[in-house]
């Protein structure tokens, strides 16, 4: 086998904080092969970007020390370097793909400007070839119009365009290694696909090697030759990716794959989820790191710390390892069973099928004869375009962020919303809960008009309407403790004294599994997943009839989000909750969502029951974003349906069908002619020419 590019051995990694030396990498060891894609695997906290911060000596800028161990690229210790001659390998032998694209780009300087300058520095040649090998660059990463988007700023650019951007500035120098931090996570599915389909024609092209970090298994089970699963600082396990999927040898590993919510998953369980939380680097437990939450633990697993041992081609750092073949088994059969997949169970598929049509024939009967909750007609948001070159550009027009929408949600029932970013998922909910006014239409909530409502009586109807935020952390005072957080809506609506509003809160805390001693806490005390939890505490406070729930767990992992999905279902059984769930996860909407809509550009394009919708899905744009769904399982890849592009502006959106730009099936009347609504079966409408 060929010199590995990248030699890591015994690392250990240490910051310094005022209460003392904690270490956040411990004695670790892995090797990247030149053409090869290893992705580090594990929840937040278990070090995978401290492990690339360290690779690129960026922890010396955050006070961290590489304490042990040795780091080699191409043959050159990279540890003892100084940092004058490691900046002059950043970008020209290695490079790096943060998660957050607007954090990596200055947002004072041009997107060319940045990418010339680092042309120049490496490479050094003048700065009118560099433009030209700039404007090459965001052409080969699927960028239109490249030399507009050379004179533009980072804020001008979406979200995706702007990650082809930084993938474009980190290949300006031809890198041996690119590192890839969480690449995709905060993208829509579709724009995922598209990036992770050019991230593997770039290393083909490039001949580069790819370290990819991420949370999501099926982005790794896409991309990954070798999979390396980290826990607490530590590397658990390490395979070949069609290995690792096919039989994971260590507890947490499984625990992993069980978490992962996949089109197979059925909706009549409740998700898999590991128990418990990572370990702060301040508390870590002795022996594996692991035991606390392992349900195969021993004495010995708390006693003593395993090492990696090679164990059928893989390396697994556990006790039991050596027999973790009946407990795979085990677990294998428990996946089956949860997820309906066929694994040589005898009847597993028929088993799934029926259980699945009897719960929803079940959750359709319960609905039977209520009246809708909310009902929706026609309802637009436009803002206008104020300000600017680009109004003058665009006089008289508005962002249509939603356009005449109609849709009803009955009583008790989960309505998903999904739809790429842009679209006016969150936008319609703010409208629905008139936290902004409608440009046109009406919003009735239990057939009163909220429209026609004001001061009071407005106050008095959000008390049943509650909101559920996408970011556990910005959504939560960091000054307030948690008790008083929680409680805020008490103060507003209801008059209770010291003593009753503490107990009330306390009771909040135990209903979303959090101890009620933690009522005099601060928000950085907790993990995402506990902050998102006093979120919920806080939205279900007045007992309300109906939530909105904005991305609630699209910034989790895979486990804590299984956790919160949940939650929010016992929840709506035990307090009779109303659901509206935006989210661009599809296959956690199609689990906890009884009927979803899809939104594409501020209209609905296509709604119908959950199972339906993914079974015989009516319009392109929705049989597109199933399609770019990564399959979390190596062995069960598939053809997937390219959804070039991204979504247009909503401040000048298409004639006729606003999806014909994109649409492979699109015709001349697509083009002309907006297409009105179709019951193609019981439940299921779709806006579309000719749907599928």
């Amino acid at each position: 086998m060929a010199k590995p590019l990248l030699d890591i051995e015994h690392l250990t990694v240490d910051f310094k904080t005022d209460r003392g030396t904690l270490t956040a990498i411990s004695d670790l060891s892995l090797q990247l092969h030149p053409g090869e894609t290893v992705c580090l695997v594990g929840e937040s906290g278990s070090g995978k970007t401290i492990t690339s911060k360290a690779i690129m000596r960026l922890i010396d800028y955050e006070n961290g020390v590489i304490s042990g161990g040795a780091i080699r690229l191409g043959g050159e210790e990279l540890t003892s370097l100084s940092q004058e001659k490691v900046s002059k390998l950043r970008g020209k032998k290695m490079s790096m793909v943060f998660q957050e694209p607007m954090a990596a780009f200055d947002p004072v300087f041009t997107i060319g400007s940045q990418i010339v300058d680092v042309i120049v520095r490496h490479i050094r040649i003048g700065r009118s070839d560099a433009s030209a090998h700039a404007v090459s660059l965001l052409r080969r990463v699927g960028i239109p119009e490249p030399e507009l988007r050379m004179k533009q700023y980072p804020g001008e650019l979406s979200g995706g365009m702007l990650q082809r951007a930084m993938i474009a500035m980190a290949l300006a120098c031809g890198p041996e290694l690119l590192i890839a931090d969480e690449p995709t996570t905060a993208l829509d599915v579709t724009i995922q696909a598209q990036i992770l389909q050019l991230l593997q024609e770039l290393k083909e092209e490039y001949g580069m090697s790819i370290l990819l970090i991420t949370h999501d298994l099926g982005v790794a089970a896409e991309i990954a030759d070798r999979i390396v699963v980290m826990y607490a600082g530590r590397i658990v396990e390490q395979a070949p990716a069609r290995e690792l999927f096919r039989r994971p040898l260590h507890p947490y590993t499984q625990g992993l794959l069980q978490s992962v919510t996949t089109l197979d998953t059925r909706r009549d369980s409740r998700l898999y989820s590991i128990q418990g939380a990572i370990p702060s680097l301040s508390s870590l437990p002795t022996g594996c790191r692991f035991h606390p939450r392992c349900p195969s633990a021993t004495p010995i697993c708390a006693s003593s710390v395993p090492e990696l041992e090679e164990i059928e081609g893989r390396q697994v750092a556990c006790w039991h390892a050596g027999t973790a073949g009946e407990a795979d088994a085990a677990a294998k059969e428990k996946r089956a069973e949860q997820k309906g997949i066929d694994a040589g169970l005898p009847g597993s598929a028929d088993r799934e099928a029926g259980s699945v049509e009897s719960a929803l024939v079940q959750r359709t009967e319960a609905r039977a004869g209520r009246l809708p909750l909310f009902e929706v007609r026609g309802l637009s948001k436009y803002y206008p375009v104020k300000g600017g070159p680009l109004a003058l550009a665009q006089a008289r027009k508005a962002i249509r962020a939603v356009d005449d929408v109609s849709f009803f949600i009955e009583e008790g029932e989960t309505f998903g919303l999904v739809g790429e970013s842009g679209s006016g998922k969150s936008t319609l909910g703010r409208v629905l809960l008139q936290l902004e006014p409608a440009t046109a239409g009406q919003v009735f909530f239990r057939g009163q008009e909220l429209s026609a409502r004001n001061g009071k009586m407005l106050r008095d109807a959000r008390r049943d309407m509650q909101i559920i935020f996408q970011d556990p952390y910005g959504s939560l005072n960091p000054r307030w403790r948690i008790g008083d957080i929680i409680g805020e809506p008490l103060d507003v609506h209801e008059k209770l004294t010291a003593r009753e509003k503490r107990l009330r809160v306390e009771e909040l805390l135990a209903d979303v599994g959090l101890d009620p001693a933690l009522y005099g806490r601060y928000p950085h005390e907790f993990s995402g997943g506990q902050r998102q939890r006093i979120g919920i505490a806080r939205a279900i406070a007045l007992r309300p009839r109906f939530i909105l729930a904005d991305e609630a767990v699209s910034a989790l992992d895979v486990s804590v989000q299984a956790q919160i999905v949940n939650l929010l279902q016992d929840l709506q059984q035990r307090l009779g909750l109303t659901y509206l769930f935006i989210a661009h996860g599809l296959n956690i909407v199609r689990h906890i969502s009884d009927r979803i809509g899809v939104m594409y550009l501020g209209k609905l394009v296509e709604i119908a029951p959950s199972e339906e919708l993914f079974r015989r899905p009516a319009h392109p744009y929705t049989r597109a974003l199933i399609a770019s769904i990564p399959q979390s399982d190596p062995e069960r890849r598939r053809a997937r349906i390219s959804l070039p592009g991204e979504i247009p502006s909503p401040a000048n959106p298409p004639s006729g069908c606003r999806f014909h730009t994109r649409c492979p099936a699109a015709g001349p009347r697509c083009r002309e002619e907006q297409p009105a609504w179709h019951e193609i079966g019981q439940g299921h409408w779709a806006a579309c020419h000719y749907p599928l």
